[in-house]
């Protein structure tokens, strides 16, 4: 048999980075991919999203989707228009919020060319982008959503299952029977005891030929919930300040109402205006209550219980923002409030506009509560920038700024390892991905150690025999 014939897979992304999630089966004319994200952060990643496809577009059979984060699903329109013309298989809430994110990509892309165009500081003449919102509803067409625990053919002699991940809404570890080859992609992990998802589901069983494991946070552990959110909160509002916190849209802002809401309620933190700023945090906002009456079994049972056909997001002062003239309303707060805006990195969105107005006044504070690519505004904050670049023009960083890791979705290393523990077969042969440089191969190091796995951190365009 010659290669061409034989199952293969290729790392087209998330390989020595934590972004672009792309990995590509091939074996003989049929082609599937795993993922379809933009890669996000550095300047020079971010440029790879614009590089032509390894491989001819309109040869890949089908797509499957691990969860709907722009990293994730974030370049699926780009494949649509390069010739991609089959299907793209998730799952239900996948599918629905890829929409919202796909969407709301493209608009801000739009918006931000438009901009550039204005102000003159783009090297593209015309500034572009690198797909709009017609590109972005071509390919939310052609989603198929798919139930969980079920097995499902989407091309020839490929199998998928999909298993609830606790990671967002609708993410899903996925099992991909491929040309007689069983593989298994973590995509990204949850964390036990989500104050909304059930936890993530037991390393699925049988023997895998190959396993692609996350490593996000794959060489630390997460520290203990700490009281340096309500300490700064409150300081902050003492202060006659107000608080930024950028937050990704989808499941984050959830988690981060849910909390906020705890703690007003038991009077930890003073009961203040707090605002959503963001179309597409509030589109998931409703996807999540949704869940919840509608009882998904995504959702853990005790929420579903408690707060069926209530809102466990408010406060008592939640105001929610859908428009820009709303949203501008809040620029420059005068009296103490909190804000929840995306995006999550400060990459783009409405909270560029509220960072840029507050985070010249010491009186403001700015909580990060996420995972910071390299190369993103929100990494620039946390690692002590002085001044970080907006719109073409420097702005000084005078406001506080804390790192609260507390709220991390992501399985950190102990997690991870656990995880894979509740194998009850040793896999062939393990990739390590989802891990910027150093964090792949420590996470790999560690699975050697720990498990005596034979473990990889698999690297950028590598192709695997499998």
């Amino acid at each position: 048999m010659n290669a061409t014939n034989q199952p293969t897979i290729t790392f087209l992304g998330a390989a020595g980075t934590v972004t672009g999630s792309r990995f590509l089966l091939s074996c003989g004319e049929t082609k599937v991919m795993v993922d379809c994200g933009l890669f996000q952060g550095l300047k020079e990643l971010r440029l790879k999203n614009w590089a032509p496809l390894a491989v001819d577009a309109a040869e890949i059979d089908a797509v499957v989707l691990t969860h709907a984060h722009l990293d994730h699903c974030g370049y699926v329109p780009k494949l649509f228009e390069q010739g991609f013309k089959g299907k793209v298989h998730c799952t239900e809430y996948t599918a629905k919020l890829a929409e919202v994110i796909l969407l709301d990509s493209a608009r801000i892309q739009t918006e931000d060319a438009k901009w550039a165009a204005k102000k003159g500081f783009s090297k593209h003449n015309p500034p572009k982008p690198l797909y709009d919102e017609a590109n972005a509803m071509q390919a939310i067409k052609h989603f198929q959503e798919e139930k969980f625990n079920t097995q499902i053919e989407i091309a020839k002699e490929t199998f998928v299952t999909f298993y609830p991940s606790g990671h967002i809404l609708g993410a899903a570890i996925v099992v991909v029977e491929f040309f007689g080859k069983k593989l298994m992609f973590s995509g990204d992990l949850g964390r036990d005891h989500h104050p909304l998802l059930v936890n993530p589901t037991d390393f699925p069983a049988g023997e895998f030929d190959a396993v692609l494991t996350e490593s996000t946070y794959g060489d630390r552990e997460h520290v203990a919930a700490t009281a340096d959110f309500e300490t700064a909160i409150n300081e902050t509002i003492a202060g006659g300040g107000s608080v930024l916190i950028p937050a990704f849209a989808v499941d984050r802002t959830e988690v981060i109402l849910m909390r906020i809401r705890e703690l007003m309620e038991s009077g930890k933190i003073k009961r203040s205006p707090l605002f959503v700023d963001s179309p597409m945090a509030l589109k998931a906002l409703d996807y999540y209550r949704q869940a919840i009456n509608t009882s998904s079994g995504e959702i853990r049972p005790d929420v579903v219980a408690q707060w069926k056909d209530k809102d466990p997001f408010d406060p008592g002062s939640l105001v929610e923002l859908h428009t820009v003239d709303e949203s501008k309303t809040i620029n420059d707060p005068t009296s103490p409030c909190i804000i929840i805006s995306a995006s999550g990195m400060g990459t783009g969105g409405r909270v560029v506009h509220h960072l840029r107005q507050m985070l010249p006044n010491p009186k403001h504070t700015v909580l990060m509560v996420g995972y910071q690519a390299i190369g993103t505004r929100g990494r620039a904050l946390v690692d002590g920038a002085t001044e970080v670049k907006m719109h073409g023009e420097m702005v000084p960083v005078r406001a506080r700024v804390e790192n609260i890791e507390e709220f991390s979705v992501h399985a950190d290393s102990n997690e991870l390892i656990a995880w894979l523990q509740t194998s009850s077969i040793e896999p062939k042969k393990v990739f390590v991905v989802h891990g910027e440089a150093g964090v792949a191969e420590s996470f790999s190091d560690l699975i050697q150690s720990k498990l005596h796995w034979n473990s990889h951190a698999a690297k950028d365009g590598e192709t695997v025999i499998l």
